[in-house]
């Protein structure tokens, strides 16, 4: 890793470390020895764990959460430069990177393989990362969820080969430099950014742009959404459609098929024995809210959380499901995350869950956003109806909680699903 730029850093200050990707680093600073503290909007699972671990975590932002002997501040792309943590930061003069700039600086000089996508990226980062430990390359690891074997999102390695989830959110994975990039697809997401699927593929093929002659890039090239994006690719283009796969993941579904391909295409390019390879993919056993099996309900309900929250996810992870349960009673718990998301993939939303018995559409996520009154849960629960009747709507968690709680029957599969809280449902089933 760069030591020269986290060699000066003593003291760290994270506004928004509940994030997924923003938490990796505060535990990167904190096995380096680094007082950490952070804040964030409330607490959530990941702040519980860093609280656990030793970090200072402020719920709320002020700028009194701001130490004085601050070394740097970094923060996630969510927040807005209207922070009062941020602004008291640049009074005084303390360094600020924004989080995919603090992961650029960190990884300056190292093997950085990306895996981005709009699907895909998280389940393949993870896949990678067991893939290369399993053959002892002791890579650094930076993932967007919780790896199930060590309940963190980052692996410290000594080795030089940096492993991260690239996002494409407001050109986030631009402040990389990778050696072997990996695009597992490109769709229609972050609109209220990019605004069209060529604004995305614009992004794209920035990043393309960047790798190297003597590295890769890993994807399906002949995927009509991928191909225009590698018009300027200097590196090789390797096709991970073409990978072999004939063993039976840990985890089902044909999108995680794809996931393992192109994790075994990486693993290829950098010489890893193929019988490694394998091993390691078939150690893998899903990440934290990737189709992660929860528990029981005293009914014998089984009950799954998954993080989908894009049409296309939501199509995969049914299909998923339904492989694995075919004559199982499918009730997904849906809270639609984003009003822009929502407004702007509304048609994709409705035909996205056909492989469900039941709908339970909880109120829309607002996260980062104001309240858009021209779009609401009900709306959406109304167009899927049309097309699955057993659809619902709820005020609030509480009366989906209540509704469930009294119609759960020995055959149910209940998939909470959505990028907000509604894990919490699941979760109070079980209990």
């Amino acid at each position: 890793m760069n030591k020269e730029f986290l060699d000066t850093i003593k003291s760290a200050h994270f506004v928004g470390i509940g994030g997924i990707g923003v938490s990796a680093l505060a535990r990167m600073m904190l096995l380096r020895g680094v007082v950490v503290r952070g804040s964030d909007r409330g607490p959530s699972l990941v702040t519980e764990k860093l609280e656990h671990e030793g970090v200072q975590i402020f719920f709320g932002h002020d700028a009194k959460n701001l130490a004085p002997d601050t070394d740097v501040v970094i923060y996630s792309p969510a927040i807005t430069n209207d922070n009062p943590e941020l602004i008291k930061a640049r009074e005084l003069q303390i360094p600020t990177y924004t989080y995919p700039e603090a992961l650029g600086m960190i990884s300056r000089g190292m093997r950085t393989i990306a895996i981005s996508g709009t699907h895909g990226k998280t389940t393949t980062t993870a896949m990678v990362a067991e893939v290369f430990i399993e053959a002892r390359l002791d890579p650094t690891v930076v993932v967007g969820s919780l790896l199930k074997k060590s309940g963190s999102n980052f692996i410290p390695g000594s080795s030089n080969l940096f492993v991260v989830e690239a996002c494409e959110y407001k050109r986030s994975f631009l402040s990389l430099s990778p050696e072997i990039l990996v695009i597992t697809n490109i769709d229609n997401d972050h609109l209220d950014y990019y605004g069209s699927i060529e604004g995305i593929q614009t992004a794209f093929a920035e990043i393309v742009a960047k790798v190297p002659a003597r590295g890769a890039i890993v994807c399906n090239p002949d995927d009509e959404r991928v191909a225009p994006v590698l018009a300027n690719a200097k590196a090789k283009i390797v096709n991970y459609t073409k990978e072999r796969l004939e063993v039976s993941l840990n985890v089902s579904g044909n999108h995680n098929i794809s996931n393992a391909k192109a994790a075994l295409a990486v693993s290829r390019i950098l010489g890893v024995d193929e019988q490694s390879a394998i091993c390691g993919i078939l150690k893998f056993e899903g990440t934290w809210r990737r189709m992660e099996h929860k528990g029981k309900t005293v009914e014998g309900a089984l009950v799954y959380d998954d993080y989908a929250h894009h049409p296309t996810e939501i199509r995969a992870t049914l299909q998923g499901f339904r492989a694995k349960y075919p004559t199982g009673n499918i009730r997904v718990v849906f809270q639609p995350h984003l009003y822009s998301r929502t407004k702007l993939l509304f048609d994709d939303f409705v035909e996205s869950f056909s492989d469900a018995d039941e709908v339970l559409v909880a109120p829309i996520y607002a996260a980062r956003e104001e309240v858009d009154p021209t779009i609401t849960s009900d709306s959406l629960a109304a167009a899927i109806r049309e097309r699955r009747p057993q659809t619902s709507t709820f005020a609030d968690t509480g009366a989906l909680n209540e509704f469930l709680s009294k119609s759960i029957t020995e055959n149910d599969i209940i998939v909470t699903m959505g990028a907000g809280d509604i894990y919490k449902v699941g979760e109070a089933l079980i209990k």
